[in-house]
């Protein structure tokens, strides 16, 4: 199953699809696993490098899980306009279902300027939760 999510900051434009790792997962030990395939689009006309990012993961029973870290994936991107940057990255979760959103801090170039855009909050959902929980 893939779902996908999509939100614009300004001239930035970030694409999550999303899919559930069956073959990764054991549910019956409590381990869940996602991947999901970031798209960032770069729609303005000057230059941007996303520097750094802050992701809040949360799970079923309401645990969060703040991250922080330099770029994405051992890069700090520069996208030049019109271009677009992809990346894949994983997490795990001990409950069937949660949920992430984040922040990519980045900057102008070549001025330096910081500005923020926003991760859209996208679902982890397993084909083995309780449906009736939603």
């Amino acid at each position: 199953m893939q779902s996908g999510f999509e939100a614009t900051t300004g001239d930035i434009t970030v694409q999550v699809h999303v899919t559930y790792l069956d073959g990764q997962s054991q549910p019956e030990a409590g381990q869940f696993f996602w991947a999901y395939h970031i798209t960032i689009i770069n729609h303005g006309v000057e230059t941007v490098q996303l520097l750094k990012r802050s992701w809040q993961i949360t799970d079923a029973n309401g645990r969060v899980v703040n991250v922080h870290g330099d770029g994405v994936v051992g890069k700090q991107p520069v996208l030049q306009p019109g271009a677009r940057f992809e990346y894949s990255s994983g997490t795990p979760l001990s409950t069937p279902t949660g949920f992430m959103f984040g922040t990519y801090h980045m900057q102008l170039l070549p001025s330096g300027m910081a500005f923020d855009v926003a991760v859209p909050a996208f679902s982890l959902d397993s084909p083995h939760q309780d449906a009736r929980r939603h």
